[in-house]
C-alpha cells in the first residue's frame, strides 16, 4: 500500500504540473491573440502599383476638372443627359445606393470564407478608413467649391459624384487586397463600381463628367492610402525605437454617419 502511494503521489504531481503548464500556455495564447487583434504588427503590404496605373485615374480627374471650364467638354454632359432622358424617360432605381459597397462586402466576405487578401483584418480596415477619409476630404470640399447643379435640379452638389467615387475607392481596395491572387477579383470590383457610375447618370443624379471625375478621385484616394498607411503606422507605432516596452492600437469607429479612428498608446 505504501509502495502504491509512493508511485501515485509523483503521478499526481506530474498531472498537476502539466495542468498548470497548459493553463499558462492557454493564458499566453489568449493574450497573444488579443495582442494580434489590437496591435499592428509590421505585416502591412506596401502599395504595389506601377506608375502607368496612375495615368487613367489622373486623366479622369483632369477630364472632370476641364468640364468646369471647357465648353466642348461640358456640352458632352448635356448631350449624354438628353440622350438618356429620351431613351429611358423616368428611369429610377435605388440599386446604386447599395452597389457602391459591394466590393467592400466582397473583401470581408472572402476573408470570412478563408480566402485571405494580402493584409490582416486591422490593417485592411485601417487602409479602407484612410482611403475613405482621403476621398471624403477631397470630394466634399470640391462639392462645396464648384456648386454644380445636379441634372435633376435637386441641389448644387453634383461635382464630383460621391457614389461613384466611393464605389471606385471600394473597387481599388478590392484590387489591392486580391489583385495578387487573381486579376479577376479586381475586375469584379471595378464592374460593380462602373455599374454604380452608370446608374448615377441614368438616375439623372449626375453629369457624365461628374462620374468620370469621381472614379478618378476614388482610385487615387485608395492608392494614396496604400502608400501613406505603412509610413504613418511605422512612424506612430514603432517610433524608431523597438526596444521600448510599449503598445499601441488603432481602431476604426463609426458614429452619426461618419468614419473615424480611435488611437491609444501605453508607455
Amino acid at each position: 500500500m505504501l509502495l502504491a502511494a509512493s508511485f501515485a503521489l509523483p503521478s499526481y504531481a506530474q498531472v498537476k504540473d502539466t495542468l498548470q503548464k497548459d493553463a499558462i500556455k492557454r493564458d499566453s495564447l489568449q493574450k497573444d491573440s488579443a495582442r494580434n487583434i489590437l496591435t499592428l504588427p509590421d505585416t502591412v503590404k506596401h502599395l504595389q502599383s506601377k506608375i502607368p496605373s496612375y495615368i487613367p485615374p489622373a486623366a479622369f480627374v483632369a477630364y472632370g476638372l476641364l468640364s468646369l471650364k471647357v465648353k466642348v467638354v461640358r456640352n458632352l454632359d448635356y448631350s449624354v443627359r438628353d440622350d438618356l432622358n429620351k431613351d429611358h424617360p423616368g428611369f429610377h432605381t435605388n440599386v446604386d445606393n447599395y452597389l457602391q459597397y459591394a466590393p467592400i462586402i466582397s473583401v470581408y466576405g472572402l476573408n470570412a470564407l478563408g480566402i485571405h487578401g494580402k493584409n490582416t483584418f486591422i490593417d485592411r480596415t485601417m487602409l479602407l478608413v484612410l482611403s475613405e477619409a482621403i476621398f471624403a476630404g477631397t470630394t466634399f470640399g470640391l462639392k462645396r467649391v464648384t456648386h454644380r447643379m445636379r441634372p435633376d435640379g435637386s441641389n448644387n452638389l453634383s461635382f464630383p459624384s460621391g457614389h461613384t467615387g466611393n464605389a471606385f475607392v471600394s473597387a481599388e481596395f478590392m484590387a489591392q487586397e486580391y489583385g495578387e491572387r487573381s486579376p479577376i477579383y479586381g475586375g469584379v470590383g471595378y464592374a460593380f463600381a462602373t455599374t454604380t457610375a452608370i446608374l448615377r447618370v441614368y438616375n439623372n443624379k449626375h453629369w457624365f463628367s461628374d462620374i468620370i471625375a469621381g472614379a478618378g478621385f476614388g482610385i487615387l484616394s485608395t492608392k494614396a492610402a496604400y502608400y501613406l498607411y505603412p509610413l504613418i503606422r511605422n512612424s506612430v507605432f514603432r517610433g524608431g525605437n523597438e526596444k521600448k516596452n510599449n503598445s499601441s492600437f488603432l481602431l476604426p469607429t463609426y458614429q452619426d454617419g461618419r468614419f473615424g479612428l480611435t488611437f491609444a498608446k501605453s508607455f
